[in-house]
């Protein structure tokens, strides 16, 4: 069978063809090696925020309506399916029972959001970065052919889909747990807004010390940006250290005192002084 992007289907007819599951966001058809995700305004009330960001890529909210989300089921089938050498296949809802074909897509990432379930309690949830594979979307008058047992992208573009964002999903939950869930200066706990932050940049870093995390700090958005920009760093007791480029106003505003301090672990601190070593 031979899909169109851009064109609609019935999703019973889809099924037909490929069996899975009729009904949810997370179809795993058994014996074929696709996991087949479909997404839609119907989950809005549930917490699911779904869509495409501004650099092209889908955010797609996982499954479970009640309590926090896990890597179960559905949920694992899509953070898993490159590693599993599955395609995976997006379709959104156009109509009743009528889904529109988007493309196949490739998961590079995920992060957790506090959200609500279906009874109104908070919890957190899960949202997944997906990323369009070779040409797929990029015309409505592409096609996507669909076989027993499809390959999903080759070894070169799926390792340059996973490593064009800075941070994998996985090294990022392990700073959370690392830091117990708080940016490492201010200690505000809001993980929506804290961002994964390398000590030694992605772009300086050999593979592992990419993924390894002590090579990282947890960060609120004005540190990050900080750290990033080498205006601040951090010495060997974990003081911070500020640039001369900021003037005491400067500090002030952004609210540094001086007096900052960070839990600096001994496998942490090599990384540290390469980082301090560019101080600003």
């Amino acid at each position: 069978m031979q899909l169109v992007i851009g064109k609609e289907y019935k999703r019973t007819d889809l099924h037909a063809q490929f069996g899975g599951q009729q009904r949810g966001g997370i179809s795993t058809p058994s014996g074929l090696a696709l996991v087949l995700v479909f997404t839609g305004p119907m989950g809005n009330e549930f917490g699911y925020e779904d869509g495409y960001d501004d650099s092209g890529n889908f955010k797609y909210t996982g499954e479970g309506q009640i309590g926090d989300m896990s890597f179960v089921k559905g949920n694992r089938a899509i953070r898993d399916h490159s590693r599993d050498g599955k395609a995976l296949h997006l379709f959104s809802t156009t109509r009743k029972a009528y889904v529109e074909y988007e493309g196949e897509f490739c998961c590079v990432d995920y992060e957790m959001f506090k959200s609500k379930d279906r009874t109104g309690a908070a919890r957190e949830a899960i949202r997944f970065i997906l990323a369009k594979v070779g040409d797929a979307g990029s015309s409505k008058s592409s096609t996507a052919s669909f076989a027993p047992s499809p390959k999903g992208p080759n070894p070169t573009e799926r390792q340059g889909l996973i490593t064009s964002r800075v941070g994998q999903g996985r090294y990022r939950q392990e700073l959370v747990k690392k830091f117990d869930g708080a940016c490492a200066v201010t200690k505000i706990d809001l993980q929506e807004i804290l961002i994964a932050s390398h000590v030694v940049p992605w772009r300086d870093a050999t593979d592992k010390e990419r993924l390894d995390k002590h090579n990282g700090l947890l960060l609120s958005p004005v540190y990050d940006a900080l750290f990033d920009k080498h205006l601040i760093s951090f010495d060997g007791n974990g003081r911070i250290r500020v640039s001369s480029l900021l003037s005491a106003s400067e500090r002030s505003d952004l609210g540094i005192s001086g007096e900052e301090k960070i839990a600096l672990d001994e496998k942490m601190k090599p990384y540290m002084t390469r980082h301090l070593a560019r101080l600003r």
